[in-house]
């Protein structure tokens, strides 16, 4: 962006995790961060926490004085806060307009876009604490881009300004992305967390310190090799292994037997599939997995 539009006044609607960090970067980059609008305590003090001395209003008076307007809000409330903000006039024409949503692209925006407003997705793919380290985190931060197309230029220089890089996403494709995004990062909290527990009942005094370089060689080993990268018993086709596993599981906790074995299915699959797990293997792998534990 050049030196005038370097100055915009931006307007935070949600301060939650993500509208407060997105927030500071864009401050950092030179931005004037003018008002944001905060309702639970938790927003309250996390905006005096990243966006000291920016006075806290209603979205409409957000709007009012900023010429960038961040809607981070839930995805589900995103719909409706754009409805009741047209309903009330409060779009002016002009004003550059970014939702955080990786469900939606642009389109979600139509409404404010008919009233004058230019439509930004931008979506970061990360997960945020809500804390200053998550401003530090931008820094190489895929960002999902979509935009109509004279707004591209604006949208990736906005996303490069906060530290991050543009990722262009197809409007038509935004659920499949979110999705993905979802399916990697938010389930991988969920199984990392229940392999704690299962440490934790297995007698090891600090499941953290165990996993920790396990999961990040793994981490770094699909994300270099894909599939290629698998090993344990499932696709070694250790069949009975498995079984002892299950069994332990159903005993201890059925819901991570559940998990188990969902995973070790689709985990087979994908052996086969990259040559990894024979088809004799496998027949007898399938059988176990695909028992009906007792009642």
């Amino acid at each position: 962006m050049d030196s005038a539009e370097s100055r915009l006044a931006v307007g935070v609607v949600g301060t939650g995790r993500v509208g407060s960090a997105l927030g500071a970067a864009l401050q950092r980059a030179g931005h004037r961060v003018v008002a944001a609008s905060g309702v639970s305590e938790q927003s309250v003090r996390r905006a005096d926490k990243l966006l000291p001395d920016v006075p806290l209003l209603p979205p409409q008076e957000v709007l009012a004085v900023a010429d960038l307007a961040l809607l981070t809000v839930p995805d589900d409330a995103l719909p409706g806060l754009i409805e009741g903000l047209v309903a009330t006039g409060s779009i002016k024409p002009g004003t550059i307009l970014a939702h955080t949503s990786g469900r939606f692209g642009y389109t979600v925006l139509d409404a404010a876009t008919r009233a004058g407003a230019l439509p930004l997705a931008l979506h970061p793919a990360m997960t945020f604490t809500g804390t200053e380290v998550d401003v530090a985190r931008l820094a190489g931060c895929s960002f999902g881009v979509t935009a109509p197309d004279p707004l591209r230029p604006i949208a990736e220089a906005l996303v490069v300004e906060m530290g991050g890089e543009p990722e262009w996403i197809e409007e038509s494709a935004r659920p499949l992305y979110h999705a993905a995004l979802a399916y990697g990062s938010n389930y991988l909290v969920t199984l990392v967390a229940q392999a704690k527990d299962l440490l934790a009942a297995a007698g090891v005094r600090e499941p953290g310190r165990m996993l920790g370089p396990l999961l990040g060689a793994a981490l770094d080993n699909a994300l270099r090799s894909g599939d290629l990268a698998l090993t344990g018993p499932v696709a070694r086709g250790d069949a009975g292994t498995v079984a002892a596993h299950l069994e332990v599981l159903a005993e201890r906790d059925p819901q991570a037997a559940r998990g188990y074995r969902a995973l070790g299915r689709l985990t087979a699959d994908r052996a086969m599939a990259s040559g990894l797990l024979s088809a004799e293997k496998a027949e007898s792998l399938l059988g176990v997995l695909n028992k009906e534990p007792d009642a």
